[in-house]
This record gives structure tokens, sequence and C-alpha cells, in this order.
């Protein structure tokens, strides 16, 4: 097995645990997509050139209510910001890449492909091969996500309430985030952001998402300021101490 490809099957492997709650959360958005009244190919076609679970959902449910365009798109844009954050997160790491690598990366950059990739490269640094990790959990994700799709749809309405497959998605936000909780800033920049997206839950086109975002980051980065300022503060004042001795 060449680099290429041992990177590309640890990417799928990190995946796996991932794919265990997306595989229903598509089954509901297929099921969703044909109840809003979209056509199964349209509904496939979402899947396969939007590949976003979130847009997706908010999208058929705003077709739906026959909202505008424009406010459909302009929604999507706000809710799909956060992939601005995960792509200037990975980009040190990608930088090397020719563009069309990146371009194919940034298709498949999804929360799913981001949390393990993210873990994969702040632990080993940059590698010659190692875009082939983010590849390979992509593509592993976009497999599982097309499959799950087109059983949503075949089964539309045949889904029972009683199954409540929504609880997956809440479950794989939760495995996506817990590893990544390794200090103090990570962790109240965690939870602040869950206060507030709870607290802003009900502003409207999922504002309160943007917010919380904002404020989870705005916490993380104050509190990891003043972690790293504070042993260069100690060796100051305990030289003018010194020197007032003196």
């Amino acid at each position: 097995m060449n680099e290429q490809q041992k990177y590309f099957w640890e990417g799928v492997r990190a995946e796996v645990p991932l794919l265990i709650g997306v595989f229903p959360f598509g089954m509901i958005y297929g099921a969703l997509a044909i109840d809003a009244g979209l056509s199964d190919v349209a509904a496939q076609m979402m899947s396969s050139t939007v590949f976003a679970g979130s847009a997706q959902f908010i999208t058929a449910q705003l077709v739906k209510d026959s909202t505008p365009g424009f406010v459909i798109v302009l929604t999507i844009a706000v809710v799909n910001l956060r992939h601005m954050l995960y792509s200037a997160s990975l980009a040190p790491y990608l930088a090397s890449v020719s563009t069309r690598w990146k371009m194919l990366l940034s298709y498949l950059l999804t929360d799913e492909a981001y949390a393990p990739s993210i873990i994969q490269y702040e632990n080993e640094g940059v590698k010659p091969f190692s875009h082939w990790f983010l590849f390979g959990a992509g593509a592993a994700l976009w497999i599982i996500w097309q499959v799950s799709t087109a059983l949503g749809i075949f089964l539309g309405a045949a889904i029972p309430d009683s199954w409540s497959l929504d609880f997956a998605l809440p479950l794989t936000f939760i495995a996506m985030v817990v590893p990544v909780l390794k200090n103090r800033p990570s962790v109240a920049a965690a939870l602040s952001a869950g206060c507030v997206a709870l607290a802003a839950g009900s502003l409207p086109y999922k504002l309160g998402l943007i917010v919380a975002a904002l404020v989870g980051i705005a916490i993380g980065i104050f509190l990891e300021k003043r972690m790293n300022a504070t042993p260069d503060e100690k060796p100051s004042i305990h030289a003018l101490r010194e020197s007032l001795d003196e």
C-alpha cells in the first residue's frame, strides 16, 4: 500500500463512527424532501451537488413554504458561513496541494469530514500526502449520504414517526465536538456557544447559530490569549520585583 492509499483508508476508518449517525439523517432528509414537493430526481441531485445536510433540510422546508428563491439562497449562505471557519482552519495544512485538489476537498468539506481531519492534522502536522486523509473521510461520507438519501426517497412517508431518527443528528455532532475539547478555552467556547444557541433559537433564518458561533469564537480566542500571555507576564513581574529589592 502506497502513502496515498494509506492516508485515504485512514480517513475512511476515522469517518466510520460518524457515519452511523449520518445514515438516518440522510434518510430523514430524503423523506422530508419528497414531502416538501420536490421530485425524486431533484431531491437526490440536491444531495449530490449541495452536499450539506443542514442546508438541504432548510431548503426543503422553505420550498414547502413557497419561500422566494433569494430568501432561500440568503438563508443557506448564512447557515453555511461556518464552512469558512473550517476552510481557514485547514488552510495551513493544505497550502501546498494543487488548485484542483483544493476544489475537490472544498466540495467534500463538511462538519463530519472536518472533525477527524483537523484532529489528524494537528497530531501529525503537514505530510506529503496527508490531504488524502480528508479525501478519504469526505468520499466515505459522500457515498453514505447519497445511499441514505436514496433510501429515504424510496421509503418516503413509509418511515414511521415512532422511529425518531432525528436523535442521530445531535449525537453525531456531540461525537465530533468532544474529542477536540482539550483545554479550558475550547470547553468554554463550546459551552458558551451552546447556551447562546439555545437562547437565540427563535431568531429568524437560523441567525441564532451564527450569533452562537461568533460568541463561542470570541470567548475561545480571549481565553486562549490570556493563557498564552500568562507565562510571558510572570518573568517580567519577577524581574520587576528583583529590581525593587536591589
